[in-house]
């Protein structure tokens, strides 16, 4: 068994997740077992996922309103309090000033303890452009510029004030060093990544899709000495 950091559980969490489904895929047992003890939950969904799909007979904004359906119902059945939609295009992000203004705008308003989203650094396969930026932005979002007051100073006008989250949980990671015990919230992450319809397979191979979401919580689990875990690389801020 690894050595691992263990966490306390959080008053208050922010998921900055790049598509719809991803959040539950990544931590969404995390999400749940934190939402069950008391900590509230707050999505920041940065594109509307309206690419994601092989029907020749599905266009964007159908996929896109669904798939905003997909994502409410599975925020709803973890206990997540809101989900605020940004609604860029799928595969549209960039490093700009305004997507980081719009996580540092999330950070001041909902004064987050712990901020979840996808690690941006992966070597050993391609990880899509967008959880790569996404990530990227994120860490700079939070560590200096929601900090720093004369970052986007006309935060302050709508009074939103500087906010210092003390650590990053990032999902997908190589180098996990810190582990959710999910034992307890499995079959609702399971049963969140369900409600997206459009991405998850159903009949048959929905169950093949449980059978592996259980095999590699296992796995992660068998790291730390817990039947079912999440792993995420964690980064504490100097705050």
């Amino acid at each position: 068994m690894e050595n691992y950091n263990s966490f306390p559980v959080p008053e208050r969490a922010l998921v900055i997740t790049p598509h719809p489904d991803d959040s539950e895929l990544g931590c969404g047992g995390t999400v749940s077992t934190w939402i069950k003890q008391g900590t509230e939950v707050v999505y920041l969904l940065c594109t509307n996922g309206d690419k994601g799909s092989n029907d020749p007979e599905m266009t964007s904004p159908k996929l896109a309103e669904l798939r905003k359906i997909e994502q409410q119902k599975a925020a709803e059945i973890l206990g997540v309090l809101e989900v605020v939609r940004l609604d860029y295009e799928d595969g549209s992000l960039e490093d700009t000033p305004l997507f980081r203004g719009q996580i540092v705008e999330a950070i001041r308003r909902f004064k987050p303890d712990v901020a979840l989203f996808t690690d941006p650094l992966r070597t050993g396969f391609y990880l899509h452009r967008d959880h790569r930026i996404a990530g990227s932005v994120a860490l700079d979002a939070l560590f200096p510029y929601a900090r720093d007051r004369l970052h986007y100073p006309e935060h302050e006008f709508e009074g939103l004030l500087p906010h210092k989250t003390a650590d990053a949980f990032m999902w997908g990671s190589e180098s996990p060093d810190t582990f959710i015990d999910i034992t307890a919230s499995i079959d609702k992450k399971i049963e969140a990544l369900a409600a997206h319809k459009t991405q998850i397979p159903s009949g048959e191979e929905s169950y093949e899709l449980a059978d592996l979401i259980k095999v590699t919580a296992s796995r992660i689990g068998d790291r730390c000495g817990y039947k079912y875990a999440e792993g995420f690389r964690r980064i504490s801020f100097s705050v």
